[in-house]
């Protein structure tokens, strides 16, 4: 490892494989990449950050980017040994794939399917999978991956969750951190910038939807909304013609429900599609594809669709559907690619394959195919489910985005795709740009431990609580603390918090906590505590509810109000099952749970009493919670005059930030006139600069107040410069005559390279920086270090000859 070291190359300046990945953006990223990880100082290369964060939109290529990342960091001796990590095991197939047929020369497994030999050099493997080796690790089980085994370590996608469950898997290792996401950068958590130590919103390289989409590296969607009645209403049952009321009846089991009470029942739009499957209205959704969606074969075959379902039973339920529609196409056109199908892989690979056209030609989805799925030939997707993520929501738009030439004849490529939205999910992103923000949740494991650790804290705390409560406090302690004792100090999460591990293994420090150690265990313990799958459930969550309720209690918290009318329910439930041995043995019980005057007098001693006797009973409600489903044909709806379109790329621009917004128009217009002969170091006169300040103020910048705000109060040519940098010809250019005159040595001209690549970058260099990095990597001094006074003076005098072509009229 040291030896390549000492015989690794400057990354920066690699000549990136453009068969691997040729478009501009495709260098710039691994070029920022480079630049992110290494400088040089004292004619060394020096690392300067371990972490990268790389945006790119689905469908830019990010698994090329990725393996012309590889092939860089191998052929420089940065990188000997790689590990690729996704969520999911169909994502580490088609990653393995790509990367063979991009680097064939290097070993590759598949841990998901294959067993390691040990001096492979891309190891690509699931999270739970890359979870387990490590524990194995550490408990001596295996010796496969110590914590400098791999070099580098990609991650696909960039979840909350993901850094939150397998933390423990970047911790372990020691090797540069690279995360290739499609996510767009304003929906990012900021914890994950704060991972990666980057700025709020700026990672390491971004390209995003629009700006792929704007330069036809990706193909836009035309979005509709297609309302369906009952999908967008829901069935109100006053509303249904006489046999159609007569069905629900029936399938409903209503016919002893009164008049009144039916006049007001109805099925809310949410049921419909997850318990209640009515055949008209997934036939109307079918028909509105097959007539509406684009054609391949000369307009006679519907084109590759993805229909993403509500859940398996709506999957299913599609496909059957569609069979009985359509039996002329076979049973194999029309397939649900799901969790649920054995042969899920398979489908899935036939349906991505782009050389020909394998069937099936539609596929149902049922999360399998919401994101990290490759598939050019894809014309039409189908949203028959509410989306509320707006990072999941792009990321399912991104199935259509990619490129595909000849799809409909020779020089007939894919222009277009179709997105048809039956659920509403257009309107509800223009209403809600950023979507429904979600907490990550706790697993129920660690819920249990931080509930119980606060009603013994909140008892021992309450100057009233008698002596059964304290003694219920002390019971609560202990079970606590054996948790901790009984942790597997092998487990390599556990070895990370040892010494507090250790020191509440302990029981005395257990009495009498305070608040920082309430903390230390709330935060470096609970998350610890390990899943039991012996465990009903059911009534783990029963504990859960107890012990907020015990909670609400003490702090005399109106939620109480809540829980105690839900407990009143399962008892009233499991009345209803009083033939059951178990139930009829604590009927006694039960009545009192069920009965308003247990709950007058209630304390939490006899909370726990009721958790410990009805605990065990909870399983029995299993089957009232499988809600069967209902399967009808009541008349339905497709309201063809009400649909809408939506120009969504437009939408996604207007969600960028305004200095994104800025950023990218400038970048897209660099040939323009003025923002030309800046890019060239070309002097202009102050009319130009006036015409060009017209010209941005009225197209991207906005209010001249606005831009102040987010840029601060700099020449519009300076501010362009930083923008777009300098062309590379014209400022060696400026100084071809002084780097010839001047007889420079060696260390010198590797100076004057330094100031050439800062400009080309950064379009502007104040003469004071030419005594900080990088311009201090060659003598400390910087460039009074180097030069003599005579050839100081000479080279600021060019350097501010350059920056006055960028502030006329500043």
């Amino acid at each position: 490892m040291i030896k390549r070291r000492e015989s690794r190359k400057d990354i920066r300046k690699f000549e990136v494989n453009a068969a691997i990945a040729g478009r501009y953006y495709q260098l710039e990223a691994i070029q920022r990449l480079s630049e992110h990880f290494v400088t040089v100082k004292n004619d060394k290369l020096r690392g300067t950050n371990r972490r990268a964060l790389l945006v790119m939109a689905t469908g830019s290529g990010k698994t090329r980017t990725a393996a012309a990342i590889v092939d860089m960091l191998t052929k420089s001796n940065w990188a000997k040994r790689i590990l690729f990590l996704a969520d999911r095991n169909a994502l580490v197939t088609q990653a393995k794939n790509a990367f063979k047929e991009h680097l064939p020369h290097l070993s590759a497994v598949d841990l998901t399917k294959e067993k390691e030999t040990g001096h492979t050099r891309l190891v690509f493997s699931t999270y739970p999978t890359m979870m387990n080796l490590i524990n194995n690790q550490m408990e001596g089980e295996s010796r496969d991956y110590g914590v400098g085994h791999f070099d580098a370590i990609f991650i696909d996608e960039a979840h909350r969750s993901i850094y939150q469950k397998y933390q423990s898997i970047f911790d372990y290792f020691d090797g540069l951190l690279i995360v290739l996401t499609a996510t767009p950068k304003k929906d990012l958590d900021k914890n994950t910038y704060s991972f990666f130590q980057l700025e709020d919103d700026i990672p390491t390289f971004a390209y995003e939807l629009d700006t792929a989409v704007n330069d036809g590296f990706l193909v836009p969607p035309r979005s509709y909304a297609v309302p369906v009645q009952m999908v967008r209403d829901g069935v109100k049952y006053k509303d249904l013609s006489d046999e159609d009321k007569a069905e629900l009846e029936e399938k409903l089991g209503l016919t002893a429900v009164s008049d009144e009470a039916l006049q007001e029942f109805e099925v809310g739009a949410s049921q419909i599609n997850s318990f209640l499957f009515n055949e008209p209205t997934v036939d109307l959704v079918l028909d509105h594809l097959m007539n509406n969606g684009l054609k391949v074969a000369s307009g006679d075959k519907v084109g590759k669709t993805i229909i993403f379902a509500r859940n398996h039973r709506h999957a299913v339920f599609i496909e059957d559907r569609f069979n009985k529609n359509y039996p002329e196409y076979g049973g194999n056109f029309c397939r649900v690619i799901d969790n649920y199908n054995d042969k899920a892989q398979d489908l899935l690979e036939k349906f991505c394959y782009d050389k020909e056209e394998l069937e099936p030609q539609i596929a149902i989805s049922v999360d399998m195919m919401d994101t990290g799925v490759d598939a050019p030939s894809v014309l039409n997707l189908i949203f028959f489910k509410p989306v509320k993520s707006y990072a999941k929501f792009w990321q399912m738009v991104g199935r259509g985005t990619r490129l595909r030439r000849d799809l409909f004849g020779p020089h007939e490529d894919k222009k277009f795709f179709l997105l048809f939205d039956y659920c509403r999910n257009l309107e509800f992103f223009q209403e809600n740009p950023d979507g429904y923000q979600t907490n990550t949740q706790r697993p129920l494991s660690q819920l249990l431990f931080l509930e119980q650790l606060h009603v013994a804290n909140l008892i021992q705390e309450n100057m009233d609580a008698n002596n059964q409560d304290l003694a219920l406090a002390k019971e609560y302690i202990n079970q606590l603390h054996a948790k901790v004792a009984q942790l597997d100090t092998a487990r390599y999460e556990v070895r990370k918090h040892l010494a507090v591990v250790h020191q509440f293994a302990d029981r005395s420090k257990w009495d009498n906590l305070n608040k920082s150690a309430i903390i230390a265990i709330e935060t470096e313990l609970s998350h610890l505590i390990p899943y039991t799958e012996d465990i009903d459930e059911m009534a783990k969550r029963f504990d859960l509810n107890s012990y907020k309720l015990q909670g609400a209690m003490i702090n005399k918290s109106p939620r109480q109000t809540v829980l105690i009318q839900n407990f009143m329910d399962i008892g009233k439930r499991l009345l209803k099952k009083r033939n059951v041995p178990a139930v009829a043995a604590k009927e006694i019980v039960i009545r009192e749970m069920a009965s308003i005057d247990f709950w007058q007098d209630a304390s939490v001693s006899k909370i726990e009493n009721l958790r410990k006797e009805i605990r065990d009973l909870i399983h029995l409600l299993k089957e009232e919670n499988n809600i069967k489903p209902i399967y009808t044909k009541l008349d339905d709806n497709l309201l063809k005059e009400e649909i809408i379109g939506y120009d969504i790329i437009a939408n996604f621009k207007n969600l960028q930030s305004y200095k994104d917004r800025v950023t990218a128009f400038i970048k897209k217009n660099k040939h323009h006139l003025v923002i030309d002969k800046l890019h060239k170091n070309q002097p202009i006169n102050a009319f130009e600069l006036q015409q060009l300040e017209q010209y941005l103020v009225a197209e991207a910048l906005g209010s001249k107040e606005e831009f102040i705000k987010e840029f601060g109060d700099q020449p519009l040519g300076t501010f362009i410069r930083s923008i777009i940098g300098l062309d590379q010809e014209a400022i060696q250019a400026h100084f071809t005559n002084f780097i010839g005159e001047a007889n420079l040595s060696a260390k010198q001209i590797k100076f004057m390279d330094t100031v050439i690549r800062y400009f080309v970058t950064n379009g502007y260099l104040e003469t004071v920086d030419l005594m900080e990095p990088p311009f201090t990597e060659l003598d400390d001094s910087g460039v009074i270090g180097l030069f003599d006074e005579n050839n100081v003076v000479k080279l600021m005098s060019l350097i501010k000859q350059v920056n006055q072509n960028a502030d006329i009229g500043a």
